[in-house]
């Protein structure tokens, strides 16, 4: 049995356009590529036909690998998406209370995590060591670089 894989809307939407593409347009390119190359003859000696046959391989095991998250994908429901205490979707405003720097980060899905956007898997450890924790908390989170603390100053849902 699979594990469940929790996605918002915009993210099971997203995951179902990219199986598309890839059954779509990748898998007709890829399999254009290995007649083309089987037209050329000998096939024990076509690095031609071997390489589009190993990319083939790697996209249906891609595809499978999608269609697998997809069949295993729960939505969340974010009406029920509360802000007493940090949970999965909540944008939790920080203060590191060593450097003082003012942090925001959005709690989100594994599959849609996005640094560059301040949005963090629930699965890692500053998201681990959040959850849970209400509005004023003082919090300790166990990271590899060490143990950083936080001061929780507001939980979000935008």
């Amino acid at each position: 049995m699979s594990n469940v894989t929790y996605l918002t809307r915009d993210g099971f939407d997203k995951l179902k356009a990219e199986i598309y593409q890839l059954e779509t347009i990748e898998r007709p390119r890829i399999s254009k590529q290995i007649a083309e190359a089987r037209d050329k003859g000998d096939l024990s000696e076509n690095a031609e036909y071997d390489a589009a046959k190993e990319a083939q391989g790697m996209l249906e095991m891609k595809i499978s690998e999608l269609n697998a998250i997809l069949r295993s994908a729960r939505l969340v429901d974010e009406s029920k998406i509360d802000t007493s205490s940090v949970q999965m979707m909540n944008t939790v405003h920080l203060r590191n209370l060593k450097t003082n720097a003012l942090l925001q980060y959005t709690i989100v899905p594994e599959r849609e995590a996005d640094f560059k956007k301040m949005k963090i898997s629930v699965e890692t450890p500053i998201a681990k060591g959040l959850m849970g924790h209400k509005k004023g908390a003082t919090v300790t989170v166990n990271v590899p670089a060490g143990k950083l603390q936080f001061e929780i100053l507001d939980i979000t849902f935008e």
